[in-house]
């Protein structure tokens, strides 16, 4: 099922999500309409939060566009190395319509479940670097705009305040 994603500043996504303590049918459940809400939106990633629900779920899919699928599934992620530094443009399926350029490790180590309980171990560079801990921000409510300049941030307010209150006038 298709999920409503939250977007800015809705205080919900300020919220720290809960470790998974048992991995049943609902938690199965949540990932099929996580995957199914960022594929439909579309995006590269989700977190749980992003749709209200405060566990530490994140799901991500950096597969290009009309190839196969390749659906990560990370319950409970941490980052337990990172390593260099990379500034690239982001964007985010609760911000939408607003990119800005984030500073983020290059590379990291995140250790998870998956959905049968087991520890997995991401390596990661590139993109998939990025989305790890875009998503895993969410978790601990930080959004990708609390990263910039405090300078950047007031003019990202500003910019996203009048883009709301036009598409209010225009819808």
């Amino acid at each position: 099922m298709i999920r409503r994603i939250l977007t800015y500043p809705d205080p919900e996504l300020k919220k720290k999500s809960a470790p998974v303590t048992i991995i049943n049918e609902k938690i199965i459940e949540l990932v099929q309409d996580m995957a199914e809400t960022m594929y439909d939106a579309p995006g590269v990633g989700l977190a749980a939060a992003q749709i209200g629900v405060h566990q530490r779920v994140i799901v991500i899919d950096i597969s290009p566009k009309g190839e196969k699928p390749d659906l990560i599934v990370a319950i409970n992620p941490v980052i337990v190395h990172a390593e260099g530094s990379s500034c690239d443009e982001e964007g985010c399926l609760s911000v939408p319509n607003y990119g800005a350029s984030v500073k983020r490790h290059a590379s990291v180590v995140v250790k998870a479940l998956n959905l049968e309980g087991e520890e997995v171990t991401y390596r990661a560079e590139g993109l998939l670097a990025i989305a790890f801990q875009h998503e895993i921000d969410h978790l601990d409510g930080v959004l990708f705009v609390d990263h910039l300049s405090p300078l950047k941030k007031d003019i990202f307010r500003k910019k996203y305040r009048q883009m709301l209150e036009q598409s209010q006038v225009d819808g």
